[in-house]
């Protein structure tokens, strides 16, 4: 799994509004959230969750390869033919490939290895996002050159532990830049899209609860007291349904390592690559640590954390301090890689270094 940044040349607006020029970029913004989700659509990589910001981008990604692996040879050229189409429609849209243009995919082996390993890979991932970007921006100015600030950062997250701060770090970066004070006011971000499709599920939710308990009512004589009791739908499982428009192109939170799926947990809606979560504790449970986490780092003081979420800071060995000064410094203290001290000197010795960079890393061992 990888965090990866990429930021823009001298730090020129990619978004927002400039006070200098009075110019407003903020609809870039939906170009950066449209292409994200292209591309999840098109990739064998699961988006954790991501923030645009007014100069830079952050998301989180985790390769697939073995969902690639389950694609066909014709899969495999049609959505590559998706990313770089031999031919594009009036609007500009990827034309359908013809059989002759897959087949010069499929009929190469080498070539065809060659797509498969690309479309699970990261770098592939972040070259489709900016060049894209900066094409459109390019052509918006009137303007030649460079528009990024060169090739994307990248930090690699070894264990739950740093994944679960990098995702709150990326989430909450809106507040961070004092540009929202909650998650549900930060917009473009992972956590802003999940917490739009929850309120619309609550708002929906009554609605059916109702509907099946009437249901149900009128099968009580014939269950005979064992009338099966309604309950409102597993996030774990809603997370799963189609029933997400903002979000449903994102990996899923929450992961039941008991229950899930072994291997790649494909999806069938075409909008993401899998199912598979990334985190052991529930969409809820993220969201609500994540709006605590928000309003410590706004009021720039940490209080007492709620009973019901200490345990998951528990388990990364973290009191309620330690965990909001992680999310706050979590680009200062970690750099190429991120993780708890053990698999960081793991991680080096793999690498054949004797350290790797992580100046007051709070993250220890579990157990």
């Amino acid at each position: 799994m990888l965090h990866c940044l990429q930021r823009c040349v001298r730090r020129a607006f990619l978004c927002g509004k400039d006070h200098f020029t009075g110019q407003s970029f903020e609809h870039r913004r939906e170009w950066i959230r449209s292409r994200l989700e292209f591309l999840a659509s098109v990739f064998a990589i699961d988006c954790l969750t991501f923030a645009v910001m007014s100069n830079h981008l952050h998301v989180v990604l985790r390769s697939r390869a073995d969902v690639a692996a389950t694609w066909s040879d014709e899969e495999v050229a049609r959505r590559w033919l998706r990313l770089f189409p031999k031919r594009r429609n009036k609007d500009g849209s990827p034309a359908t490939p013809t059989k002759p243009e897959i087949d010069m995919i499929v009929n190469c082996p080498e070539v065809l290895a060659e797509r498969r390993s690309r479309l699970s890979d990261v770098s592939w991932w972040m070259r489709c996002t900016a060049e894209n970007i900066a094409r459109r921006a390019n052509a918006e100015d009137e303007c030649t050159g460079r528009f990024w600030e060169g090739r994307y950062k990248a930090q690699v997250l070894l264990d739950e532990a740093s994944l679960l701060a990098c995702a709150a770090y990326v989430d909450l970066n809106p507040i961070r830049a004092a540009l929202a004070e909650t998650p549900e006011e930060s917009q473009f971000t992972g956590a802003k899209a999940r917490i739009d499709d929850l309120v619309e599920q609550e708002t929906v939710e009554p609605e059916l609860k109702a509907g099946r308990l009437r249901d149900r009512k009128s099968k009580a004589a014939a269950c005979a007291g064992d009338q099966p009791k309604y309950g409102r739908r597993r996030t774990h499982d809603w997370e799963r349904s189609r029933r997400r428009k903002r979000s449903g192109w994102m990996s899923p939170v929450e992961i039941d390592e008991q229950n899930d799926s072994a291997g790649p947990d494909l999806e069938s809606s075409g909008r993401r690559a899998s199912k598979k979560g990334f985190l052991s504790v529930s969409l809820a449970r993220y969201l609500e640590l994540l709006d605590w986490t928000g309003r410590q780092v706004h009021k720039q003081k940490a209080g007492q954390i709620p009973e019901h979420l200490a345990p998951i800071l528990s388990r990364i060995g973290l009191d309620s301090h330690g965990w909001c000064e992680l999310v706050k410094k979590f680009g200062k203290i970690f750099k190429r890689v991120a993780g708890t001290t053990d698999n960081l000197a793991a991680e080096a010795t793999r690498c054949g270094q004797g350290w790797l960079c992580a100046p007051g890393n709070p993250l220890q061992p579990s157990g």
